[in-house]
């Protein structure tokens, strides 16, 4: 049957012309044919035989041992058996082409695209297909245990773009909803009836909740010897009980008399958490001392049965701070980290304000952006509280240096007063000493030299002079200085017209009172007048 589609004969004896395509047949020994798809036999590079006759010319994937050939290649019918995928054998059901280019009855192999095989997509846009066997692209046959599983990565992007899990239009709905769950970090992905789902972490690289931030590099070195202990404790508790803790420690470490636990700061952290950060001090019989170096340490304290230990004295994680050589730091920023886009982590370099002390550190998610938030405000807290105590600390300091100031002027006037009573004792003293003795050379010359000093301070043109017209210049700048503050206070127009006002306001009244107290006084001098002259008639009326 020559350029039939989907045709099945039943005949065991039929064979096949080149070039049938997609027919199937029963017959074992079918003759070969040259360039034919689907038959029986292969000619050159026959593609999915399923006979064991060989082919004329390098018959590709002629390892079947039965006599019955599987379904057609690109068949628009439904054939019974299963056939190889391009990307992995699947059973052909109604309309897709799904069934590649070789067939197999035993267990496929795959060729090229052997991670592809596993996913279910059969072939080009196959709906509602279910793998069952796996046959490589030119029809090689392996076992299926050995063939590798494929990528994380390549899952993601299946589930993203072409899930096969409905094989109807609800497989674009899923195809969105597996979108959303991947750009926000979480969720599973599905997307084949015979893989499982997919985990969508925040660390998958469709994630859109992430940014890079900068972090401090370290600047301890490993000769330090710093190693850094997380105590599920608070930072009063650690510091009122760090005796308790070093000892602890002390035993911890073995107990060892030549070395020493110190304990460099002390830091509160989030959740109730307190940072710890201790050194060990090895001293040598001979008296010289050395650190332990912080990796020689970390090494001790993670171990097992150390970390048991450790952990019941409520050490929840130790950790070093040792300074980045440059190999390592070269290495962290040419690899992007896992889930960050390397634009965006060389953008992030470029933009990276101080390359010396500051290194790009990835924020992925909601959690790590308030953790980095919470450390911000805990920081920010910190630097108050050092600013609140430094401000305190210079108030102080200021006081005392008022204090200070005040006692020098003191002093100073005590040295005066001392330095004149002193020389008071000396001229005294010197008077009872010389008496009786005719005056020196050496205070003849003091004498004149005196006289000259006095005369000069006594010339008009000279000191005295001088002094003179400061004295007077003083008094003219004081004089101008007080008219000038007296011509300096104005009132203002309209000022003045309300005081004005209210002080007509008070006149008004102060008038209407006493033209109040005038009608009054009338009032009682009528009132005296009418009494008086009630009391003469009364009189005149006894009499």
């Amino acid at each position: 049957m020559a350029f039939s589609f989907g045709g099945a004969a039943g005949n065991p004896a039929a064979t096949l012309t080149a070039p049938g395509f997609g027919v199937t047949t029963t017959t074992a020994a079918a003759p070969a044919t040259g360039f034919s798809f689907g038959s029986t036999n292969t000619g050159f590079g026959g593609l999915g035989a399923g006979n064991t006759t060989a082919g004329t010319f390098g018959g590709f994937g002629t390892t079947a041992t039965t006599a019955n050939a599987t379904g057609s290649t690109f068949s628009f019918a439904a054939p019974s058996s299963t056939t190889g995928g391009l990307f992995g054998s699947t059973q052909n059901k109604g309309f897709g082409f799904s069934s590649g280019l070789g067939a197999g009855t035993t267990a496929g192999a795959t060729g090229f695209g052997a991670g592809l095989g596993t996913t279910g997509l059969g072939g080009f846009g196959g709906f509602s297909i279910q793998p069952t066997q796996q046959q490589g692209l030119f029809g090689q046959q392996i076992q299926q245990q050995g063939q590798p599983q494929p990528t994380q990565l390549y899952q993601q992007v299946t589930a993203l773009s072409a899930p096969t899990l409905l094989s109807d239009e609800r497989d674009s709905i899923l195809a969105k909803w597996n979108q959303l769950q991947a750009y926000w970090g979480t969720g599973k992905g599905y997307y084949s009836n015979n893989n499982p789902a997919v985990d969508f972490t925040q660390e998958n690289p469709f994630c859109r909740f992430k940014a890079v931030g900068y972090s401090c590099s370290p600047v301890s070195k490993d000769e330090d010897g710093f190693v850094v202990l997380v105590l599920n404790k608070k930072e009063a508790d650690v510091r009122a009980l760090q005796q308790q803790l070093v000892e602890s420690l002390h035993k911890i470490l073995g107990n060892n008399q030549s070395l020493t636990v110190n304990v460099d700061g002390v830091k509160a952290l989030s959740s109730d958490q307190t940072e710890v950060i201790i050194y060990l001090v090895e001293r040598s019989p001979n008296g010289t001392s050395k650190r332990i170096p912080a990796t020689t340490l970390f090494s001790y304290v993670e171990q097992a049965n150390i970390k048991v230990q450790l952990t019941q004295i409520g050490v929840a994680m130790s950790m070093t701070r040792t300074e980045l050589s440059p190999a390592q730091l070269k290495q962290l920023l040419q690899n992007a980290p896992a889930g960050v886009d390397p634009i965006i982590w060389e953008q992030a370099k470029v933009d990276n304000p101080d390359p010396e002390k500051l290194i790009p550190v990835p924020m992925v998610g909601f959690k790590e952006l308030l953790r980095r938030l919470q450390i911000q405000e805990q920081m920010t807290k910190q630097h108050q509280t050092r600013v609140d105590i430094i401000s305190s600390d210079i108030s102080d300091l200021q006081k005392n240096q008022a204090t200070t100031v005040a006692k020098i002027a003191q002093y100073k006037r005590k040295l005066m007063d001392l330095s004149h009573r002193v020389l008071q004792v000396l001229i005294k003293q010197e008077i009872q000493r010389k008496s009786g003795y005719a005056i020196q050379v050496d205070e003849e010359h003091l004498r004149v030299q005196l006289d000259t000093i006095q005369s000069e301070l006594n010339a008009p043109t000279q000191f005295k002079g001088r002094l003179n017209e400061l004295m007077s210049q003083i008094r003219m700048q004081n004089h101008f200085g007080a008219v000038r503050s007296e011509e300096r206070y104005n009132v203002d127009a309209d000022l003045l017209r309300e005081i004005k006002q209210h002080l007509k306001q008070q006149q008004d009244g102060l008038s209407h009172l006493i033209s109040v107290i005038k009608d009054d006084l009338e009032d009682i001098k009528l009132i005296e007048h009418g009494l008086s002259d009630s009391g003469h008639m009364r009189g005149g009326m006894l009499s």
